[in-house]
C-alpha cells in the first residue's frame, strides 16, 4: 500500500511572499506543489473581477468541495510532500472544511500596510476582504481549537531577514526535514504556477532566492487604505504573537 503523502495547507492572503515559499518548497526535490487551487471556485461564487478572471475559472473546478477532494488524493507525481498555496479569502462561509483535519496546516502573515502598498499597485479598489486577514485569524483559530494548540505561524519579514533560520523552524514545526535548497530557486515561470501568473507573478518570476526587494514599494499609504491597514491590523497582530 502506498504512503499517503504530507499534505501541508499555507494560509495566506494576497502579496505575501506566497509564491516565492512555493518556490521554496518546489525547490526541494521531493516536493509537489499546487497554486491557489480554490482560486476558480472563489470567482465563480463571488463574482468579483480579478486580472484573467475567464482564464482562471476555466483552469481549476469550480466547486469547493470538489477541490477539496482533489487535495485529498494522490499528490501530483507521487511527491512524498504535497504544499498547497492557498490565499485565506478563497474560502467562503458555509465551505466545507473538515478535509483541513487531514492536512498539517501553517499560516502565512505580513504587515498590512507592506500587503495594501503592494496590492494596491495591482488592483485600483481593495476592501478588508479582499486582503484576507479576517479569514486568516478565522481559520487559524479554528486550526488552534482542532490541534489544541497554536499551528505554526511565519511572518514575510522574518523569513526575508532570516531564510534559513525561518525556514527551518517551519519545516520542524511540520516534521519535515529542512534542507538548504529551498533557499534557492532558478528564475522563470514554473508549470506549476496558475494560469494568472502573467497578472502576478512577474517580481517572483525574475526571483532565485527570498532577497529583499531592490525597489521599495512606498508604505506611506493613502488615508482609505491606511484605514483599511488599521482595521487589518488587529487580525494581523492575532497571529504575530505566534510567529516561529
Amino acid at each position: 500500500m502506498d504512503t499517503p503523502p504530507i499534505r501541508i495547507a499555507m494560509w495566506s492572503g494576497p502579496r505575501n511572499i506566497s509564491t516565492a515559499m512555493m518556490r521554496s518548497f518546489e525547490a526541494r526535490g521531493d516536493t509537489a506543489v499546487s497554486d491557489e487551487p480554490f482560486y476558480a471556485a472563489y470567482l465563480a461564487r463571488t463574482g468579483i473581477d480579478h486580472p484573467m478572471r475567464e482564464e482562471v475559472m476555466a483552469s481549476q473546478p469550480q466547486d469547493p468541495a470538489a477541490v477539496a477532494a482533489l487535495l485529498l488524493g494522490p499528490a501530483p507525481a507521487n511527491k512524498p510532500i504535497w504544499y498547497q498555496k492557498h490565499m485565506t479569502l478563497h474560502v467562503l462561509a458555509g465551505d466545507g472544511r473538515d478535509w483541513m483535519g487531514h492536512v498539517r496546516n501553517a499560516f502565512l502573515i505580513r504587515d498590512p500596510t507592506s500587503v495594501l502598498a503592494s496590492y494596491a499597485l495591482k488592483r485600483d479598489e481593495v476592501t478588508l476582504a479582499d486582503i484576507g486577514f479576517v479569514q486568516q485569524r478565522e481559520l487559524f483559530e479554528a486550526e488552534a481549537q482542532r490541534l489544541g494548540r497554536p499551528p505554526p505561524v511565519v511572518d514575510a519579514a522574518d523569513i526575508v531577514a532570516g531564510p534559513a533560520r525561518t525556514l527551518e523552524r517551519l519545516c520542524n514545526a511540520l516534521g519535515i526535514p529542512y534542507t538548504a535548497a529551498m533557499l534557492r530557486w532558478p528564475p522563470g515561470r514554473r508549470a506549476s504556477d496558475g494560469v494568472w501568473a502573467p497578472a502576478w507573478y512577474q517580481a517572483v518570476e525574475k526571483s532565485t532566492g527570498f532577497e529583499a526587494p531592490k525597489r521599495r514599494v512606498a508604505t506611506e499609504l493613502p488615508p482609505h487604505l491606511k484605514a483599511l491597514a488599521e482595521q487589518a491590523r488587529p487580525h494581523y497582530d492575532a497571529l504575530a504573537v505566534y510567529r516561529l
